[in-house]
C-alpha cells in the first residue's frame, strides 16, 4: 500500500509540473519569447555559455535574460550581471533541480516585452531535470571533455529529454586524454541526432550551436 501511495504522489507531482510547464510555454510564446531550458553538471560551463551566446545575440540586435538556477548562492547570478546579461536569481533551496513552479515566479521579476531569447540555467545534475520541463522551447543538455567520454552512457535520459546536446571544453580533450567523437558517437547512436562541440573559451562551435536552438 505504501508503493501504490508513492507512485500516486509521483504522479501528481508530475502532472502538476507538466500543467504549469505548459502555462509558462503559454506564457513565453504568447510574449514572443524564444526559450531555452539549459541542463548540464556542475561545472560543464553552462554560465559561460550562456554569457557567450547573449553577448553574440546583443549583436544581432537581440534582447536576451537569464534565469540563474543554483541549489543556494548567488554565484551563476552575479557572473551574468557583471557581463551585462540581465539575470533572476532562483534558488531551490534544497532540491536538485528546477520545476515548472519556480520558474513561473521567477520569470514574474523579468519584464518579457523587453525579452527576446531566455535562457534557463537548471541546477547542475544531469539526472533530476530530465523529469521536470520547465515551459521552454527547447531544452539543451551541456557536457565537458573533463567530465570523461562515458557521460551520454551513463545518463541516457537526460539526452533522450533534450532537444539538442553540446560538448565543451573541446580544446582540453587531448589534455583530459578524451575522444570526442566517441561521446558523439554515443550521442547518435541512442538519439538520432547530431552532437554539436564548443569551446566556449575560443568560439569554436557557438555559432553551430546558436543555429541549433534556431536563434
Amino acid at each position: 500500500m505504501h508503493k501504490i501511495t508513492e507512485i500516486g504522489m509521483e504522479l501528481d507531482v508530475l502532472g502538476e509540473n507538466k500543467r504549469l510547464a505548459e502555462a509558462n510555454h503559454a506564457l513565453l510564446r504568447g510574449k514572443g519569447v524564444r526559450s531555452i531550458d539549459v541542463m548540464g553538471s556542475i561545472g560543464a560551463g553552462k554560465t559561460a555559455l550562456i554569457i557567450k551566446i547573449a553577448q553574440a545575440l546583443k549583436k544581432r540586435g537581440l534582447k536576451v535574460a537569464a534565469v540563474a538556477g543554483d541549489v543556494t548562492g548567488d554565484d551563476d547570478f552575479k557572473r551574468m550581471r557583471e557581463s551585462d546579461v540581465k539575470a533572476v536569481n532562483c534558488n531551490t533551496g534544497h532540491e536538485c533541480h528546477l520545476d515548472a513552479h519556480l520558474v513561473d515566479h521567477a520569470i514574474e521579476h523579468l519584464n518579457l516585452d523587453e525579452v527576446d531569447v531566455l535562457f534557463i540555467e537548471n541546477v547542475g545534475n544531469l539526472v533530476c531535470p530530465s523529469d521536470f520541463p520547465l515551459g521552454t522551447d527547447l531544452r539543451l543538455v551541456l557536457i565537458s571533455v573533463t567530465e570523461g567520454d562515458d557521460m551520454v552512457r551513463k545518463h541516457p535520459d537526460i539526452f533522450h529529454s533534450a532537444d539538442v546536446a553540446a560538448i565543451n571544453k573541446v580544446d582540453l580533450a587531448g589534455y583530459m586524454e578524451v575522444d570526442v567523437q566517441r561521446i558523439k558517437d554515443d550521442y547518435k547512436r541512442i538519439t538520432g541526432k547530431d552532437m554539436v562541440a564548443v569551446s566556449v573559451k575560443s568560439g569554436e562551435g557557438v555559432e553551430e550551436l546558436i543555429s541549433a536552438l534556431g536563434i
